[in-house]
């Protein structure tokens, strides 16, 4: 099963895929999704896997699961790692870019999509130095409304 670099967090029935380069905030957007559970902003959170997840399509799904060395534990930067109540395996329902270079302040169509594994994904692309949590907080509105 291969794997990529990526934290997800469940929320709700679908898990958020945060996909990124090194340091890009990964693990940082993962721990504020829980935080916001936490703080009522979402009815449920929960850790799958953090920084490195394996992905599987099946039945037309994308399967995220945790590496078994990884299983409940999330880098807090400056605190290391730290060990969350975390689900085994969950379906991805939106996939985020952290890290980008460039992004259009009103995407096209086709830039919120994205292709992992032969599974289109609705997709929020964030580029460096910008707080996804708003916008990917609106993005998972949108999607909670059109179920």
């Amino acid at each position: 099963m291969p794997t990529i670099h990526a934290s997800a967090v469940l929320v709700g029935p679908r898990a958020v895929l945060i996909r990124g380069p090194s340091g890009s905030g990964k693990s940082r957007l993962a721990l504020a999704l829980l935080q916001a559970s936490g703080r009522g902003l979402l009815p449920f959170a929960r850790l799958v896997v953090d920084d490195r997840a394996f992905v599987e399509a099946v039945h037309g799904r994308l399967l995220v699961r945790c590496v078994p060395a990884l299983a409940g534990l999330i880098e807090v930067r400056g605190l290391g790692l730290r060990r969350v109540p975390h689900e085994p395996m969950a379906v991805a329902g939106l996939l985020v870019d952290l890290g980008l270079e460039r992004v259009d302040r009103m995407p096209d169509a086709a830039g919120q999509k994205a292709e992992i594994a032969g599974i289109v994904l609705p997709r929020l692309a964030v580029a460096t130095g910008e707080n996804p949590l708003p916008a990917l907080l609106a993005c998972l509105q949108e999607v909670d409304s059109a179920e």
